[in-house]
């Protein structure tokens, strides 16, 4: 018993032994890799590499083994002294390395699937139904992949859309949603209108393909952001009432509503979909404005005030609802005449004017343009002279025109 005993400690330190030994030389050989690598001498580099890949990369993962390597053969195969044969063979040693770096970190496999993707592309005569799949793979494996690599795959798409129908769907489905994420990116605009001969045919894809699965909120959404894109306000509708029964508190959905019926001049719906906005957000200033101009241009000036000070409630620093305020006193006293009282009506648009000029913001420029150009339309001091009216005075709007606007002016 006492030998068996000694035989299997001698059996044990030999394992030792030999696995120190295995580790030492994976780190000399690693040693060997990381200087070549480091002084850019990569032919020499890579045989160290591959040497601690196959035999144990795990304790050099931390070191970032596997892209030093990819680093490496990426080198390699851009040098104009590689041959074309050499080029064939790194690239199929690339493949092999993001399988083997996959297995051993599985965590990282969005970037060695994208990547993967990349190589089958750019340096093989890899298939373009594959090379879909391959990047189909990548970014299901990292849904925020670069718009570099989802640009390529859109690129596949559209490219070979003669091919497959189906394609064509997809291309787009990318690109909106990359233009959604992005709206200030052209290219993405410019990718979706290439998709199609007219832009007619891009509103009737969408629609095809919401018709076919008509319960699918995003391929409803597809089709009327697309119909929206071309203008088509009027196809547009279908698909945002569907959307906003189906998602009754999803802004979006009632600002596009909105636009699209104010776009056809159907403005009860309109006002419908704004009032139904600032029940949803309150506290959002923009709402009230739309209201405000949308019963301006109707000549509702009283209902438009009214919601311009509701605005400017909800957002004091906005000089936008004062500045939209004064222009309904210059439409209303433009619509009536020129006597005394509708001089005073100037002199509020320029008193309101000079409020929205006092908040410093976007419309400051544009206020003081008004004040100037209202300079010769409000009340002289030769008016109120003659009229026995004292500076500090205040003077009562009214008359027929005006019931609604219930202001003093205080006569400067």
């Amino acid at each position: 018993m006492k030998r068996a005993k000694i035989i299997i400690s001698i059996i044990l330190t030999a394992l030792t032994f030999s696995s120190q030994a295995q580790s030492q030389d994976l780190m000399a050989e690693f040693s060997l890799f990381y200087e070549y690598q480091k002084n850019n001498d990569f032919k020499s580099a890579l045989p160290h590499g591959w040497k601690v890949i196959e035999e144990n990369p795990e304790p050099f993962l931390r070191y970032n083994i596997f892209t030093k390597m990819e680093s490496a053969l990426f080198y390699m195969h851009d040098s104009v002294a590689t041959t074309e044969e050499e080029k064939s063979e790194i690239a199929d040693t690339t493949l092999y390395l993001y399988e083997k770096a996959m297995k051993y970190e599985p965590d990282k496999s969005g970037y060695y699937l994208k990547k993967k993707a990349f190589v089958l592309e750019s340096w093989t005569d890899t298939s373009a139904e594959e090379l879909i799949a391959a990047y189909e793979k990548a970014l299901e494996a990292n849904p925020d992949l670069e718009d570099y690599y989802k640009d390529r795959y859109g690129m596949l798409l559209t490219n070979n859309a003669d091919s497959n129908p189906d394609y064509k769907l997809r291309a787009l489905d990318l690109y909106s949603s990359m233009s959604e994420g992005d709206p200030t990116n052209e290219t993405w605009v410019s990718r979706i209108e290439n998709l199609a001969e007219n832009p007619d045919e891009l509103v009737e894809i969408t629609y095809k393909a919401w018709q076919l699965d008509p319960d699918n909120m995003e391929k409803a959404w597809k089709y009327a952001s697309t119909a929206m894109r071309n203008q088509n306000y009027e196809k547009a509708v279908e698909p945002l009432q569907f959307l906003v029964e189906k998602g009754p508190e999803v802004i979006n959905y009632w600002n596009q509503l909105a636009t699209a019926y104010q776009k056809q001049d159907n403005y009860s719906k309109a006002l419908e979909a704004y009032k139904k906005l600032t029940e949803l957000q309150p506290d959002n200033a923009e709402h009230f404005v739309n209201l405000a101009l949308m019963y301006k241009n109707q000549g509702q000036l009283a209902a438009a005030r009214s919601y311009l000070n509701k605005a400017a409630d909800v957002n004091p620093n906005w000089d936008y609802p004062h500045y939209i305020e004064a222009t309904l006193y210059e439409q209303a006293a433009r619509n009536c005449g020129y006597e005394f009282m509708d001089k005073i009506v100037y002199q509020l648009a320029v008193n309101t004017y000079r409020t929205a000029l006092s908040k410093g913001g976007q419309y400051a420029s544009s206020a003081r343009d008004r004040i100037s150009a209202l300079a010769n339309s409000v009340p002289s001091q030769e008016d109120y002279f003659f009229r026995n009216i004292n500076s500090g005075d205040k003077i009562k709007i009214e008359g027929g025109c005006y019931d609604w606007i219930n202001r003093t002016v205080t006569v400067p």
